[in-house]
């Protein structure tokens, strides 16, 4: 599943409010990353592509809380009493009017709760993140997720992380992965920065940075690396916004909540082709679709094997059938319908020792009159070999059971119609 990944402006949309954009196939590699109005951004390319709006690290601020005893955090219920909760819970630690704030809960905050951990609680600007979805919308990119650029947690590095970003004019610094009870801040580009970074790091990891300046990751955008190699006294790595947007779109948070959220049917179809996408596309599923793609291939050879061996018995039965005939009857060379031949054969060599068959008239008029009540004669009786037809014969419904039954011990099939009885032998070639 394609996903078209945007930026989120940080002032209101309006009609010439461009976004910035990276379109990806697989969620880990761009095929496209631009600047473009919402009305002229890339539709995503395949079938069930998903939009992604990725909201800028200085339009979040994060809180942590401690949530009161019974209220229910699950995704289905976000109801107005869970918004109440979260006003007055962050009324005293917002400068905004809490009520003009949109509120996000940390993925898993049910279970965070019940175990009596305090949960993430992402916080932005209710109106500019609405009318930017709206604008969004209206132009055709209806958004099925909305992410935070940076989100608290551990780090790939499992230490603190420092990501400068921003312009020559205006550069700044995000700070992630201090600390289970350290959000993401966002700091000027200064020494300060880094220090600070230090300062949040691990005792085993403060002695390496001591030891190796490089010890501590610090990312940088390409408009501010240079900046922020002579700023913090040490080499960056370089990290374009639309690998930002990759690894911000991987991640687990969902800012689209309480107002904003999508219905449980949309969320689970948007799950689904998600996993789905992982599995054809992800990297780190190919050792999965490999083995998968080699089950497959096991499977159809040993299917072809054994149909293959299926073929070669019923081959030999069939000659084995053909050789019985050929030996037992000379005179047959060349075998058509080995059962019909040979039972042609045998009534042939019945009829030159006089013998007859069940096929043969005597014996038909014999099980027929062995199975018929008393006193019950046919008016008129018409033969072809292998078949009898006795007219003017009319029988009880409890007299016609007892019938088939005693002509079908003697091996012969019978049916009555219209007046008449017709018995035929049970096994034909």
């Amino acid at each position: 599943m394609s996903t078209l990944i945007l930026f989120l402006p940080p002032a209101r949309p309006g009609p010439a409010t461009e976004y910035s954009y990276t379109l990806t196939a697989d969620g880990h590699t761009a095929l496209r990353h631009a600047t473009a109005p919402a009305a002229l951004l890339p539709e995503p390319t395949r079938p069930g592509g998903e939009v992604v709006a990725v909201v800028p690290a200085r339009a979040l601020s994060w809180q942590r809380v401690q949530m009161p005893a019974g209220v229910p955090l699950g995704a289905g219920q976000q109801t107005p009493r869970l918004r109440s909760v979260l006003e007055g819970l962050l009324e005293d630690r917002v400068l905004d009017d809490a009520a003009q704030l949109h509120f996000a809960l940390q993925p898993g905050a049910h279970s965070t709760a019940q175990g009596g951990e305090p949960v993430w609680v992402a916080v932005c600007d209710r109106a500019w993140l609405r009318e930017n979805l709206q604008a969004l919308e209206a132009a055709g990119r209806r958004v099925s997720r909305v992410v935070p650029e940076f989100a608290p947690g551990p780090t790939a590095s499992g230490g603190p992380e420092l990501c400068a970003l921003g312009t020559p004019e205006e550069a700044f610094v995000v700070l992630c992965g201090q600390g289970a009870d350290q959000g993401v801040a966002v700091l000027p580009l200064t020494p300060m920065a880094l220090a600070l970074a230090h300062a949040g790091a691990p005792v085993a990891d403060a002695t390496a940075v001591q030891d190796n300046s490089n010890a501590l990751p610090v990312r940088a955008e390409p408009a501010v690396a240079a900046l922020a190699e002579r700023t913090l006294g040490q080499r960056v790595v370089l990290q374009t916004a639309s690998q930002r947007a990759l690894d911000a779109a991987r991640g687990d948070w969902d800012l689209a909540q309480f107002d904003l959220a999508s219905t449980g049917r949309t969320r689970a179809l948007r799950q689904a082709g998600s996993l789905l996408s992982a599995l054809i596309n992800a990297p780190q599923w190919r050792a999965a679709r490999w083995g998968a793609g080699l089950l497959v291939v096991a499977h159809l050879v040993g299917l072809n094997a054994w149909a293959w061996q299926e073929r070669q018995a019923l081959a030999a039965k069939q000659a084995a059938v053909r050789s019985t005939l050929t030996q037992t009857f000379p005179k047959v060379q060349v075998v058509v319908d080995a059962p019909v031949q040979m039972e042609r054969e045998l009534a042939q060599l019945r009829q030159a020792a006089g013998s007859v068959s069940t096929r043969d008239l005597e014996p038909l008029l014999a099980a027929a009159g062995a199975a018929l009540p008393d006193g019950r004669l046919p008016t008129q009786i018409e033969y072809t070999p292998g078949e009898l037809r006795l007219r003017g014969v009319t029988l009880a419904p409890d007299e016609e059971t007892v019938l088939f039954a005693r002509l079908q011990a003697a091996g012969y099939q019978a049916r009555l119609h219209d007046g008449s009885l017709l018995l035929r032998t049970e096994v034909s070639p």
